[in-house]
């Protein structure tokens, strides 16, 4: 009776030391003075040579800013065709493949203003993600989602989606493609349907969108043949989150069907760099050491991390949001930072975010992973700009813009990245 009633004590202890660790987290964190200054400055102004630039640049043509396309890598840089580098500096602006078929914001600014706006921020490059549904349905988009883009209406969802690309590139903004999820909706959940690129092996009723290997490569040569004339598409980003059933999902079977893919699309276009995510949803890139994506246009390989405060869950260290510098280093070291220190190949953290107004665990977070990017000297991709969730119009609370899509949150976010696009252009 005493061993029972002392084992119900000391869990109960281990429960409630539990729930104030967690509940600490949400201590709403206090900003920085470095922060609150920056808040009260207007933003600095995008660093133009950056930026890809022109609508013009062609293979072996010289762009306004001086790169020479197209791009490739060298070590764990993209560069241009004379070896200069191109950092990504980028922002993913989805919605395409969320259930309204389209890239967010087409109600409240034309497209032409949203480019503006990313530019503005002193973002030099987009990543444009779908959703096979989209591709394979191709509806036509209800009118009121396209209020202040009256030319689309009418148009289907692939046109909308090309025509918000193209106002990107002529802002001289780089795009890079991104297929996200198999059937439209908010990602990722624990779906088996959407856990990889195909899920032909589940029984026939169980997915709304069934989807072999064949289908996704064929889809994606679908998008990119509508934009195999824009130079300033620079990339396509074969699948978001790979992680199988429930982080099943071996890395060899994925690099496989990666080259696949990407060797389909360089037949198209040998131009493209080809960008490859972690397994483990997107955090996990261990497996390229002992086998590297390769494929039949050399130097064309980009590896995709994606890393966030709930990233790590399930290791003795514990999810990102609690761990020390040191801790959180050793992880991003050992997942794909030995990629860049080895400089075997670029590494572009495709996905990053926190919200505006973090608890202590996201600023722990955000603080460890920026300091990170910036030794690093990293290419990087905000998630995202959008101010509001498709389905619902949720608030997005890890927008970079107000829901004008035009007036910038400028917070120690935005404070961090400015510093980041600064590397290399000071």
């Amino acid at each position: 009776m005493f061993l029972t009633l002392l084992a119900v004590l000391l869990l109960g202890a281990y429960f409630f030391r539990l729930w104030r660790a967690e509940a600490a987290l949400a201590i709403p964190w206090t900003p920085t003075p470095d922060a609150r200054l920056f808040s009260q400055r207007p933003l600095p102004a995008p660093i133009e040579a950056s930026f890809l630039s022109s609508t013009t640049a062609s293979q072996e043509t010289e762009s306004a800013s001086g790169y020479v396309l197209p791009l490739k890598t060298q070590g764990r840089k993209i560069v241009d065709q004379n070896g200069k580098r191109f950092k990504l500096s980028s922002v993913n602006w989805y919605g395409a493949s969320d259930e309204l078929f389209i890239p967010g914001g087409l109600d409240v600014q034309h497209r032409t203003t949203i480019a503006k706006t990313i530019k503005k921020l002193g973002f030099n490059s987009v990543r444009m993600p779908y959703s096979d549904e989209m591709v394979v349905k191709n509806p036509t988009i209800l009118p009121h989602l396209l209020t202040k883009n009256q030319d689309l209406i009418g148009k289907r969802a692939l046109d909308i989606f090309v025509a918000c690309i193209e106002a990107l590139t002529d802002e001289g903004i780089a795009v890079i493609v991104n297929d996200h999820i198999t059937t439209a909706a908010w990602c990722c959940g624990a779906d088996p349907c959407d856990a990889s690129w195909s899920n032909d092996w589940l029984p026939g009723v169980a997915c709304k969108m069934r989807q072999t290997e064949e289908d996704w490569i064929r889809n994606w040569e679908t998008v990119m043949w509508r934009l195999i004339d824009n130079e300033l598409v620079i990339g396509a980003d074969l699948r978001n989150e790979v992680r199988g059933v429930w982080g099943t999902m071996p890395w060899d079977r994925w690099a496989t069907a990666a080259e696949k893919a990407g060797n389909r699309l360089l037949r198209m276009k040998p131009d493209w760099l080809i960008i490859v995510g972690g397994t483990e949803s997107g955090n996990d890139l261990r497996g390229v050491k002992a086998r590297p994506v390769r494929l039949e246009v050399e130097d064309r390989v980009v590896y995709s991390a994606h890393v966030y405060s709930w990233s790590g869950w399930g290791s003795l260290e514990g999810r990102y949001s609690k761990r020390t510098y040191p801790s959180f280093v050793a992880s991003m070291r050992t997942n794909w930072g030995y990629l860049i220190d080895g400089n075997v190949a670029p590494v572009w953290i495709g996905e990053f975010g926190a919200p505006n107004e973090p608890g202590t665990g996201d600023a722990n977070y955000w603080e460890n992973l920026l300091r990170y990017l910036k030794s690093i000297d990293a290419d990087f991709g905000y998630w995202a700009i959008n101010p509001r969730k498709p389905k619902d119009n949720e608030k997005e609370t890890y927008s970079l813009v107000e829901d004008d899509w035009v007036t910038p949150v400028l917070d120690y976010r935005m404070k961090d990245m400015t510093e980041l696009m600064k590397i290399g252009h000071e």
